[in-house]
């Protein structure tokens, strides 16, 4: 089982941006965490701040990963190039977003990804990875 995670813009900067929304902890930190609790996963993890990047990532892992678990932040309520990427490939995409994206501001309500996307798993924290995966899985760990 091979996933693949992808995320946006600024969240290299989890663990001191914002701790308030999305607490102290970095990716990377929560990411070896993930490997721990799912040695039956191959994992592969990808972070750009730049919009080309991901939409490339996508058509890189997008025809050999079983799922993709990706966080756009912003690049959600803004890009339909995005969205369009994840219409072309074949790995199912769930839509992660580790704040509540409903309760902040109303620009935040409306996803290009959430369409196209086989899920959507928001506000659980970091805990919304962990979602992503046992979705995946079938809610087997």
């Amino acid at each position: 089982m091979k996933i693949s995670i992808i995320n946006g813009p600024n969240l290299n900067l989890l663990g001191t941006r914002e701790p308030s929304v999305y607490g102290d902890k970095t990716f990377e930190d929560y990411y070896n965490t993930l490997q721990m609790k799912f040695p039956q996963v191959q994992f592969d993890y990808f972070q750009s701040n730049v919009e080309g990047e991901i939409i490339n990532r996508l058509h890189e892992v997008g025809f050999s990963s079983d799922a993709v678990l990706l966080n756009a932040g912003a690049y959600t309520h803004t890009s339909v190039a995005i969205g369009d990427a994840i219409k072309a490939i074949n790995s199912p995409v769930i839509e992660i977003h580790i704040s509540n994206t409903f309760a902040r501001e109303d620009f935040r309500h409306t996803s290009y990804i959430t369409p196209v996307a086989k899920g959507l798993i928001i506000g659980f924290g970091l805990d919304s990875y962990r979602l992503g995966i046992e979705s995946v899985l079938g809610g087997k760990n």
